[in-house]
C-alpha cells in the first residue's frame, strides 16, 4: 500500500504572494487551509500483511521524501524517518531545506536526482548527512525497500526527473516541474494501467503556450492521452487558485492541498 502526502502544492511564490491582495491571496491569508508552501511531497509504502505476518505490530512504513524545499524539514522529520530524498532536479524551491538539515548529526541520508553538476550553490560540495547518490539515469529502475523507482526525463530549464513508484501492482506518477512530456516519457506511461498522476498544474488555461510549467490546457491533454485514474493537480499558482474559485474541474482531475493525502492500495486482504 501506498499513500502519497502533499507537504507542499505552490509554485515558487507560494500562495499567498508576498504583498499580492487577489482574491485567492486574501483568502490563503484568512484560511490556512488555502496556504500553499513549496511544491514538495511524503511517499509511505506499507508492505502487505503477508510480507509482516509475524513481525512487529505498528511498524513504520518506508518513508521516501520527494523534495526539499521545505525550511522546517529538521522539525517535520526525525533521525531515521526518511529512508530517502527523491530531488526533481535542483531549482533553489525544491532544495532550499536542505541547507539546514545537511549539517545535523545523525546517519546519513541517501539523495537521489538528476545529473546537475551545478546543482544549487554548495550543497553537493558540503554534503554534510545527505549522501548523494550518482545521478540517477532516466528510464533506469531502482528499489528503495519495497517500493520501484523510475526516473522520468521533464521538459523543465534545469535536468529535471519525474518518478514512476511502484509497489504492489500499484502505480503513481509524480510529475513536476514540467512543461508538457518529452515524447519518451508520455510513450513510456501510455501503456501502464492503473496509474495515478500527479502533476505541474502551475497555470489556468492559456490563449499561448507556456514557458516553463503546464498550464490547465496542457494538463488536460496530457490526461487524455494517458487515461489515469485520478490526475492530482500541484505545483499551483496564485493565478491558478483564482481560476479555481470561479471554474469547476472534469471528472478525474483534482486539486491537491497542503496536508492532503491519497492512498493507493494493491487490494490485499
Amino acid at each position: 500500500m501506498m499513500t502519497l502526502t502533499f507537504l507542499g502544492t505552490g509554485d515558487v511564490r507560494q500562495v499567498p504572494v508576498y504583498g499580492c491582495e487577489c482574491s485567492a491571496c486574501v483568502a490563503a491569508r484568512a484560511d490556512e487551509r488555502l496556504r500553499r508552501r513549496p511544491c514538495s511531497a511524503l511517499l509511505e509504502v506499507q508492505e502487505s500483511r503477508e510480507k509482516t505476518r509475524g513481525q512487529e505490530p505498528g511498524r513504520k512504513p518506508q518513508r521516501v521524501l520527494i523534495d526539499g524545499g521545505l525550511t522546517d524539514l529538521a522539525e517535520r522529520f526525525q533521525p531515521g524517518d526518511l529512508k530517502a530524498i527523491l530531488l526533481t532536479h535542483y531549482h533553489v524551491d525544491h532544495v532550499q531545506g536542505l541547507f539546514h538539515l545537511r549539517w545535523g548529526l545523525n546517519d546519513l541520508i541517501p539523495v537521489y536526482g538528476p545529473d546537475d553538476r551545478e546543482g544549487c550553490a554548495d550543497l553537493l560540495k558540503h554534503p554534510g548527512l545527505l549522501d548523494f547518490r550518482p545521478p540517477s539515469e532516466a528510464f533506469k529502475a531502482f528499489r528503495l525497500g519495497a517500493v520501484q523507482v523510475t526516473p522520468l526525463p521533464l521538459n523543465h530549464s534545469k535536468p529535471t526527473f519525474g518518478y514512476l513508484f511502484e509497489c504492489g501492482g500499484q502505480r503513481i506518477a509524480y510529475l513536476t516541474d514540467t512543461v508538457g512530456l518529452p515524447l519518451a516519457t508520455a510513450a513510456f506511461l501510455a501503456p501502464i494501467p492503473d496509474l495515478t498522476l500527479v502533476i505541474d498544474c502551475s497555470h489556468p488555461p492559456t490563449a499561448e503556450p507556456p514557458r516553463n510549467h503546464n498550464d490547465l490546457n496542457t494538463v488536460l491533454d496530457i490526461h487524455r492521452q494517458l487515461q489515469p485514474k485520478t490526475t492530482w493537480l500541484t505545483h499551483i499558482s496564485h493565478e491558478m487558485d483564482r481560476w479555481l474559485q470561479l471554474h469547476a474541474l472534469p471528472d478525474g482531475i483534482r486539486v491537491a492541498r497542503d496536508g492532503e493525502s491519497f492512498i493507493v492500495d494493491s487490494g490485499w486482504k
